[in-house]
């Protein structure tokens, strides 16, 4: 394999947190339903994990970003599970003869705090993007009280990917 066969994408989200929890919404990071009485604003399901790797998978293939394939105008994708958007990415990348190699997460958030969950959305996203665990990373670190996130008015989130192919 040399380099042109290697491509590395990377991939960004945010969302802000609604002022009421929502029962309808519930927070849902890398596919996993958080016990946390907070939901997102967001056209989808607003699991801004998901989001971040979809960006960073189709700008690893030069195929544009999540808002173009599901755009936020678009009512057949209100509240939809962003595992499904994610599935519909992996498919784009496919087509095109590549697959995923790794992936490192970096979510930013003041709260909540997700140590406790770490390890099943490490799970979640290994079973998603069909990577063994040893291939996703997951890391998550605060803004030390700075900023719209400091203030716990959103969660954001970065992701890259390696992906290998035919290319």
């Amino acid at each position: 394999m040399n380099a042109n066969d290697m491509r590395i994408g990377h991939g960004f989200d945010v969302h802000r947190f609604s002022e009421n929890f929502n029962d309808g919404r519930p927070l849902i990071l890398a596919g996993v339903l958080l016990p946390e009485e907070r939901s997102l604003v967001a056209h989808s399901d607003g699991d801004v994990i998901l989001h971040a790797i979809c960006d960073a998978v189709l700008g690893a293939v030069g195929g544009g970003d999540i808002g173009q394939h599901f755009p936020d105008n678009d009512e057949k994708y209100s509240g939809i599970a962003s595992g499904v958007l994610l599935k519909q990415v992996l498919g784009i990348i496919d087509q095109k003869q590549f697959w995923l190699v790794n992936v490192d997460i970096t979510v930013v958030a003041q709260v909540p705090k997700l140590t406790a969950y770490r390890q099943e959305m490490i799970s979640s996203l290994s079973n998603l993007l069909e990577l063994p665990e040893n291939r996703v990373n997951l890391k998550a670190t605060t803004t030390e009280g700075l900023g719209y996130i400091g203030r716990e008015e959103g969660i954001a989130c970065h992701a890259v990917v390696l992906l290998a192919g035919n290319a």
